[in-house]
């Protein structure tokens, strides 16, 4: 049966290996290309499926010795992003047969379900492997990779909260917990996930720009200022970032334009870090080459529109 589905494959793959320019022209080619990406932790799912479909319908997978296995493991997530669910299950059942009890394929398998859309089965087989490896990251990663697909947020975040308590240094995960926390309007709880990771890395503007974005959409006096000040900062490490200097120019003509919460002096501070935030968004449109007057002028206007008089 097996070597049915393999012909059946290949005879399919034929038209679509014909539309295309192919990436490799020996299994050498294909060897590389694929140990490059893995090494590079690059995804590259197309292009690997590509090779994938080059090594299999010419029967070359073989030839790649020991090396295989990780190719397989390769083709198999990129054909699952691709939605070629026959070159995934072909690298499923070549991998099953060499590794039987593997943890490593067990997982592989609860993702083809995932794919599927059977997440009863898939959560399942993960709760399994994590009976025999509890400290495996990966697979709690995907168990909240599932309440997040279904929607069920409040599930996820929980979850995510838990796998926080036992791998504290993830910092995708924080970012992730803040995104899901923005999800459910939870800003204060937002906001305390990216206080965790500029702390843990206080030269990565990124933290600082979308804590200011929170305490911004959040809106009062303090959190404005708090916004003013960690755009400014985010501005400061990256001084190329237009998203930080049009955050601290909002902020800084906010703050400008209240009338309470701040003197004659605070007023003027802010309307003097509104106009050079302002100055440095014309300098950096200029220095990329977007001189034409319309787009200056239309560009000026915006600005000026926001601009406390």
């Amino acid at each position: 049966f097996d070597n049915f589905k393999m012909a059946s494959y290949r005879e399919n793959s034929k038209e679509r290996a014909q539309l295309i320019q192919p990436l490799c022209s020996s299994w050498e080619d294909a060897r590389d290309l694929l140990r490059e990406w893995r090494e590079e932790n690059q995804r590259n799912s197309e292009q690997v499926v590509e090779v994938g479909d080059f090594l299999l319908q010419r029967g070359l997978a073989a030839k790649l010795g020991d090396e295989v296995w990780p190719a397989y493991e390769q083709i198999f997530l990129a054909a699952l992003e691709c939605g070629r669910l026959e070159l995934a299950q072909i690298c499923y059942k070549a991998l099953h047969r060499q590794f039987p009890g593997s943890l490593r394929v067990a997982k592989l398998e609860a993702m083809r379900y995932e794919f599927l859309q059977k997440f009863d089965i898939a959560e399942q087989k993960y709760h399994k492997i994590l009976e025999q490896d509890e400290a495996n990251s990966a697979v709690h990663k995907r168990l909240i990779a599932i309440h997040k697909a279904q929607g069920k947020i409040p599930e996820a975040i929980k979850e995510l909260n838990k796998y926080l308590e036992r791998f504290m240094s993830d910092h995708e995960a924080w970012l992730e917990l803040s995104n899901l926390y923005i999800a459910e309007l939870e800003y204060g709880k937002a906001a305390f996930c990216l206080e965790e990771l500029i702390m843990a890395n206080p030269q990565c503007h990124l933290y600082h720009q979308r804590y200011a974005e929170i305490r911004y959409t959040q809106g009062g006096t303090e959190n404005m200022e708090l916004a003013r000040k960690y755009f400014a900062q985010a501005a400061k490490l990256n001084p190329t970032s237009i998203r930080a200097l049009f955050g601290l120019f909002l902020a800084a003509s906010h703050l400008a334009s209240q009338q309470k919460g701040g003197g004659k002096g605070s007023k003027s501070e802010n309307k003097k870090y509104a106009a050079w935030a302002a100055k440095q968004i014309q300098e950096r449109y200029e220095a990329v080459g977007q001189r034409e007057e319309s787009q200056m002028k239309a560009l000026t206007a915006t600005l000026d529109s926001l601009e406390i008089s």
